[in-house]
């Protein structure tokens, strides 16, 4: 399929979401930013700057913008032999540049920025990733930790109040939980491990409660490697899993029961994300974090499913 870029130079794109307006928001996690940009590109702006790692993104019931805060990471540079630069995220920073896990809102104009989360239980949150809001008006977030060398820790998944007066862990252990998010009746929670490429679903037998388990799939590998990695997800109308791809780099679609999977390639191989958008939500924004880039298919085979509190976008 063809796509079109949006934008490019990001400093590693991730979060991005359909603002009322209907432009775009996107994280720059290297950056330390969310930033909006027309649907054709022709206008960019800083919309908040949030420090440390901003991850996945979703407006909440009061339209104030929800930030899963991974802390930050440490960085490596390169470029290919095309002149195309390429950036990586690795271990937690060594040197301060880590600010700690948290959940962060930045009010819907992008002026203020708060922590509502650091820590469940007295357990400090170490790299949250992604969330997604229910119906309630609660959220699911995955933590998927921090990487020291080769250990890293051990992380799960966590139900918590956008007011700040609950947070509880109800899914652990998992491994480097990533990409999350519901069906569309919201009877299953989709989660995606990044190492062993499996997406999981859990049975929601109540609000933030869990029943049965069972993995769907295992994302496609990629030669010569004969590996992939799972990132962030969204989930379009038909119930479609659509799974951001590492390694084998692009947007992998998996049915509910997982009997059909099915690859479109990107060249970046870290695609991170996606979000459907648009009056007919038939248009599929991707971020591309290694080459920095925002893109858009405007004729994606499925529409999206409508996030609990995502706006109907103005027409084009």
């Amino acid at each position: 399929m063809e796509y079109r870029v949006v934008a490019t130079d990001i400093e590693f794109a991730e979060g991005p979401l359909e603002l009322p307006d209907g432009d775009i928001l996107f994280t720059e996690i290297r950056a330390g930013t969310l930033t909006r940009v027309s649907t054709d590109g022709s206008r960019r702006e800083t919309f908040a700057t949030t420090g440390g790692g901003p991850n996945g993104a979703a407006i909440g019931p009061d339209g104030a913008i929800y930030v899963t805060q991974n802390g930050g990471f440490q960085w490596s540079e390169s470029r290919t032999s095309s002149g195309q630069r390429m950036i990586s995220p690795g271990p937690r920073p060594e040197d301060g540049g880590y600010i700690g896990g948290q959940i962060q809102r930045v009010s819907p104009d992008g002026s203020e920025v708060t922590t509502v989360y650091s820590e469940c239980d007295g357990e400090p949150l170490k790299g949250p990733n992604d969330l997604v809001f229910d119906r309630e008006g609660n959220f699911y977030f995955t933590d998927h930790g921090k990487r020291y060398g080769r250990q890293r820790d051990i992380t799960g998944v966590f139900y918590a109040s956008p007011k700040g007066d609950f947070i509880r862990e109800i899914i652990f252990p998992l491994e480097a939980p990533n990409g999350i998010g519901l069906s569309p009746d919201e009877r299953t929670l989709y989660v995606a491990e990044t190492p062993t490429g499996r997406l999981w679903a859990f049975d929601i037998t109540a609000p933030g409660e869990i029943g049965d388990r069972h993995v769907v799939a295992t994302v496609p590998a990629a030669a010569p490697l004969n590996y992939a990695m799972c990132d962030s997800m969204c989930v379009d109308g038909e119930g479609n899993v659509l799974v951001a791809t590492i390694i084998n780099g692009g947007i992998t679609s998996v049915s509910p029961d997982g009997a059909t999977v099915w690859h479109e390639p990107l060249p970046d191989r870290i695609t991170t994300n996606a979000c459907f958008a648009g009056p007919d939500l038939r248009t599929l924004y991707v971020t591309m974090g290694a080459m920095g880039q925002l893109v858009a298919f405007d004729d994606w085979p499925t529409r999206g499913h409508r996030l609990n509190f995502q706006a109907e976008a103005p027409p084009a």
